[in-house]
């Protein structure tokens, strides 16, 4: 560390001049200074602290002093690539395959969840023959080329769609087609997903994947309807294509109710292939793909060797089965669930009393709060939503949006997030939202007193 800290507007002077502008800031207008973090919370360069509600990288919370220790006493003894033969790339396999579906038991191991997702595509086509995808609309998987090509969030700003990508529907019941209302939208869901695979079919093509995320985030933090991930499935199977579960943002217990987020589909749900990253290195790029032996064993039948020069390294490996042991001794996944269920309760309570609140959805710690501007179409608040984070920075409370609107408040806080968290953050929502009712008055759910 240097013994004379450059200050904030030299270090934003410099940024400027020496990164490129498509790299972003949070709020790029008064960008904070970050120069420490502990658990969940983060600190600028004056020491001011901020509740960080957005940080599902620091997943058992920013520096934990047991995942930190693990990195650095493995780092003073060995730090090589994977094609030695060591203990912990295999003590980590087996302690990820305890968490899995017996099926799911063939793992590679990466450095990010493009990787892993990449990978997963790779995968996906040497096993099935095919080149095809079938994503969600709205969705992202990573920033390579590949993963842009089936990200529409990322796609339609650039080249567009390409022939061997094919859309559905994001299974959203507050927005979609099929709502809160209709009687099966997990089947109805579904069935868009058959639909678009059917005239994929009609056109010759041929289905490798359908991939998504367990719960999608970029989308606006949608929770599928149950039963919606296995009817998807038999579709995408019959048609010869595999399920990809992309856990890389909602995995290991963020949900509560269970480790992985494709849990919640039911028992008998298991993908073909889940990838994962972010949250299993608490901050240190680790990232995962956990597979079947016939994917595998496809995929071996090349010939060509899967080697990644720092994916399993011994010190990756030490983080991750440090993060491991973190979420059972503090038990962090049942902390998810009540802390979560508080917290849904909370905003709740909140949304009975602001008509500028439409939604509140979410499982466990990883919640969407959807701003409306009109109770009738539903219409996203945007700039109300950019608002209230950026009031809520100056309550140092650190929050962001999401969904196609840019009108999701999303918490996806570090799992160490408190009750007394929640009920600040949500005391200061209370407080932003009744002055803008009496202050802003930007859009009829602003006006509306209930």
């Amino acid at each position: 560390m240097a013994s004379d800290p450059r200050g904030k507007a030299a270090t934003l002077a410099l940024r400027r001049r020496l990164l490129s502008n498509s790299c972003r800031l949070f709020f790029p207008e008064d960008p904070i200074k970050i120069v420490r973090g502990q658990g969940q919370y983060m600190y600028d360069e004056e020491g001011t602290e901020y509740i960080d509600c957005i940080n599902n990288v620091a997943h058992v919370g920013h520096c934990h002093p047991l995942v930190v220790q693990a990195a650095h006493e493995q780092n003073q003894v060995l730090n090589t690539n994977s094609r030695y033969l060591h203990d912990n790339i295999v003590d980590y396999a087996q302690r990820l395959s305890e968490t899995l579906p017996e099926k799911l038991c063939v793992f590679y191991f990466l450095n990010s969840g493009s990787e892993a997702n990449d990978l997963a595509l790779r995968l996906a086509r040497q096993y099935t023959g095919h080149w095809d995808v079938v994503v969600l609309d709205h969705a992202y998987h990573g920033h390579l080329s590949s993963l842009i090509d089936i990200s529409p969030y990322k796609f339609r700003d650039l080249d567009g769609q390409k022939e061997w990508v094919h859309v559905a529907p994001l299974p959203d019941t507050y927005r979609g087609p099929y709502r809160e209302d209709h009687p099966n939208p997990a089947v109805a869901y579904a069935s868009e997903v058959k639909r678009v695979v059917s005239s994929a079919q009609e056109k010759g093509r041929k289905i490798a994947a359908f991939f998504a995320e367990s719960l999608p985030s970029v989308g606006g933090q949608i929770v599928p309807p149950a039963g919606y991930f296995p009817e998807v499935a038999e579709h995408v199977r019959r048609a010869g294509g595999v399920f990809v579960a992309d856990e890389i943002q909602v995995g290991f217990g963020r949900v509560g109710r269970h480790f992985w987020a494709f849990q919640l589909q039911g028992e008998d749900f298991v993908p073909d292939i889940v990838t994962m990253g972010k949250s299993i290195g608490n901050g240190h790029p680790v990232a995962c793909v956990a597979t079947t032996q016939a994917v595998a064993r496809a995929f071996e039948a090349t010939g060509v060797e899967y080697f990644n020069t720092f994916g399993g390294s011994p010190v990756s490996c030490a983080v991750g089965l440090a993060v491991l042991d973190v979420l059972e001794k503090e038990q962090l996944q049942a902390h998810a669930a009540s802390v979560g269920s508080f917290l849904m309760e909370l905003l709740g309570q909140q949304k009975a009393k602001h008509p500028i609140l439409g939604d509140i959805r979410g499982v466990g710690l990883f919640i969407g709060v959807d701003l409306i501007k009109d109770e009738a179409t539903r219409m996203p608040a945007t700039e109300e939503a950019d608002y209230v984070v950026s009031r809520l920075k100056e309550n140092h409370i650190l929050l962001s949006t999401d969904g196609p609107g840019k009108n999701v408040l999303k918490f996806k806080p570090p799992m160490c997030f408190t009750l007394d968290n929640a009920r600040l953050v949500v005391a200061k929502l209370d407080a932003i939202l009744t002055d803008m009712e009496e202050n802003v008055r930007s859009c009829e759910t602003l006006r509306l007193r209930p």
